[in-house]
């Protein structure tokens, strides 16, 4: 009888996970730690508790969300609203659902010697490492709020387009590179350079802060009220395990390590990388702040003649599927 029970038991399992809703991810980058909270949903089962069989595709310097999403091969995406926004005025029609980061977590990290001590002041004539593939767009904004050409010369900065790595810092080829407080700047600590010999710039410090990490899907998607029940539910399963990831990060980096196929990472930068995470989470249950998306899409218009979106857009994000999640 007990064998029977279970085989019954087994049984109404597969019945569930047979009904559960399919919901692929596609990521911004790697596998880490910036991610947690959707591993963390999946390892605890938040949303398999809401009926969802959610698939997480790591991303990589090869791999743009958006064009993934276009192509049919994810339902929702991470990615920073700055690309998300200007590919949208070019064409595909994104839309943020939520917002877990409430804080950018980007900055420039600059040598101490280089002698820049000042934004306003001291970035002419200096060579800035900057990555692309979308990541571009703040840095542009910032320059035009500033004034400064990316053509180089004595009034302008030469920029270097960064690779993924701290290299250009560390071999004096920029006196500045783009960092993510939880991330690069850390590579540039343990590859051997003391705090002290570092100057920071971080966007939020500096006025020109963009959001970053929200979840998007296509447009079409939202009319389809199955898939906003269905968004709803994997937002709520997300924030959870983002609560979760946050006052647990060393068990949240653990559970990324599990789901790093490339061996690439390590528990204590993982970890640390959680707890640096964990601040750019503080003050967001997951809901688009309507204030700090107008401060992103001023901060895009803003300055110079060859802004990064010509004009504010219409239907950018939507509160629909949160207000469900959390209502």
């Amino acid at each position: 009888m007990k064998r029977l029970m279970i085989s019954a038991a087994g049984l109404a399992l597969m019945a569930g996970a047979a009904q559960a809703d399919d919901l692929t991810l596609q990521l911004k980058w790697v596998t880490q730690a910036q991610f947690a909270g959707y591993y963390v949903a999946l390892d605890q089962g938040f949303y398999e508790e809401e009926g969802l069989n959610v698939t997480i595709l790591p991303g990589g310097p090869d791999i743009a969300p958006t064009q993934v999403l276009a192509g049919g091969g994810a339902d929702v995406i991470v990615e920073w609203m700055p690309a998300a926004l200007a590919a949208r005025e070019r064409g595909l029609p994104l839309v943020n659902i939520a917002q877990p980061f409430k804080s950018s977590g980007m900055m420039l990290t600059c040598l101490k010697e280089s002698g820049i001590e000042n934004p306003e002041t001291d970035f002419a004539g200096k060579t800035l490492g900057v990555w692309f593939s979308g990541n571009e767009y703040p840095f542009l904004s910032w320059m035009n709020t500033l004034g400064l050409s990316t053509e180089g010369g004595a009034d302008g900065v030469t920029v270097l387009k960064q690779g993924f790595n701290v290299d250009p810092l560390l071999q004096k080829q920029a006196a500045c590179i783009s960092t993510m407080t939880y991330n690069e700047y850390w590579q540039v600590i343990d590859a051997g350079i003391a705090p002290e010999d570092l100057v920071t710039f971080k966007y939020e410090d500096q006025g020109v802060a963009t959001l970053e990490d929200g979840l998007y899907v296509l447009e079409p998607a939202l009319s389809d009220e199955e898939m906003v029940d269905k968004l709803a539910r994997f937002v709520r399963a997300s924030m959870r395990g983002w609560e979760f990831a946050a006052a647990n990060p060393e068990q949240a980096a653990e559970i990324v390590l599990e789901n790093d196929e490339t061996g690439a990472q390590t528990l204590e930068h993982q970890t640390r990388m959680m707890g640096e995470i964990a601040k750019l989470l503080e003050g967001s249950n997951g809901t688009l702040d309507q204030a700090d998306y107008q401060r992103t899409v001023d901060t895009l218009l803003a300055g110079g003649s060859d802004p990064v979106i010509s004009a504010a857009p219409e239907g950018a994000f939507t509160t629909a599927v949160t207000d469900r999640a959390f209502q």
